[in-house]
């Protein structure tokens, strides 16, 4: 029996638009029901700073945890293939999450090529700012030459097909900026490649975060 899905909206993907200019992209505003978006954000796990964090070096429970299970289901990755004409059946998923940005981040940048879709899950209640709104675009040089501009408010994703040309990127934003981002890779080698990476650079943050407040205690 296949696993009930309760706070992912398939049926959201299954009918947003598919575009294909500058590259294969998908931008879908309801994908989460309603009825837990305020306890997916109570239960997001604590991000103290910037990068992004594999699953295994944070802590987390209830509705977010489900919604984390929801995201590796087969179901997702069934739609996910079809709307992209991708046979995914044999291909690992990743995911990795972000709490905070900070002045370095956004440049523009492509997806490693070991990622074949990246899914970008957005959970940040009443966004107001211009800024850290990722912008699709047509080159890798101009940020205010976009195709498509999507805001990080709860709820909202977008997918794309990772191509030589997915360029992608934002204005800086300094502050908490939550994100669930799952990528669909080439082999199970280039997923553990990738959470080693954020692995370590997650255990280098604490402990220089430890240390940091650790010494502004000290007199």
């Amino acid at each position: 029996m296949k696993n009930a899905l309760d706070i992912l909206n398939l049926d959201s993907i299954r009918a947003a638009p598919l575009h294909t200019d500058p590259f294969p992209y998908m931008i879908i505003k309801n994908v989460i029901n309603p009825t837990f978006i305020s306890q997916i954000s109570e239960t997001f796990p604590t991000i103290k700073t910037r990068g992004s964090y594999p699953l295994n070096a944070l802590s987390y429970e209830g509705a977010f945890e489900k919604l984390i299970a929801e995201l590796q289901f087969p179901q997702l990755k069934k739609v996910i293939g079809d709307r992209f004409a991708m046979n995914l059946d044999d291909n690992p998923c990743m995911i990795t999450l972000r709490g905070h940005t900070a002045k370095k981040d956004g440049r523009i940048h492509i997806d490693s090529a070991s990622k074949l879709v990246t899914v970008l899950l957005y959970l940040n209640q009443g966004w107001q700012s211009n800024a850290g709104r990722l912008r699709l675009l047509y080159n890798k040089k101009n940020l205010d030459h976009f195709a498509a501009e999507v805001s990080p408010e709860i709820g909202t994703c977008l997918i794309f097909k990772v191509t030589a040309n997915c360029w992608h990127g934002h204005a800086p934003f300094i502050g908490e900026r939550r994100s669930i981002q799952l990528n669909y890779v080439t082999s199970d080698k280039a997923a553990d490649h990738h959470l080693r990476r954020h692995r370590l650079s997650a255990f280098l943050k604490k402990y220089l975060l430890k240390n940091d407040e650790k010494a502004s205690t000290t007199y």
